[in-house]
């Protein structure tokens, strides 16, 4: 997958992780494209580690990109919800 390709799955798996994660997270395009190309590595990565391929960083394909940035979306959500409840800005 090219560098472009990269990037289109990128910003197509991290709209659809906002859209089934529930919460206003507040990212913007970019952010979002982002979230889905990090998604996209610890998708790959993940798959890696549970085939038994060891740890290997790659990025996966469409769906694996869409878990990893469902993963990350939910870490994301959990660490900013908790700063919010101790009272930190």
């Amino acid at each position: 997958m090219g560098l472009i390709g990269f990037a289109i799955v990128g910003i197509l798996a991290g709209y659809l992780a906002k859209f089934i994660v529930p919460g206003d997270e507040g990212l913007n395009w970019w952010q979002t494209a982002l979230l889905g190309m990090v998604g996209a590595l610890v998708g790959g990565t993940l798959w890696n580690v549970l085939t038994g391929n060891g740890i290997d960083l790659e990025a996966s394909g469409f769906i694996g990109a869409v878990l990893g940035s469902v993963i990350l979306l939910m870490g994301y959500n959990w660490a900013t919800t908790r700063q919010l409840k101790s009272g930190k800005s």
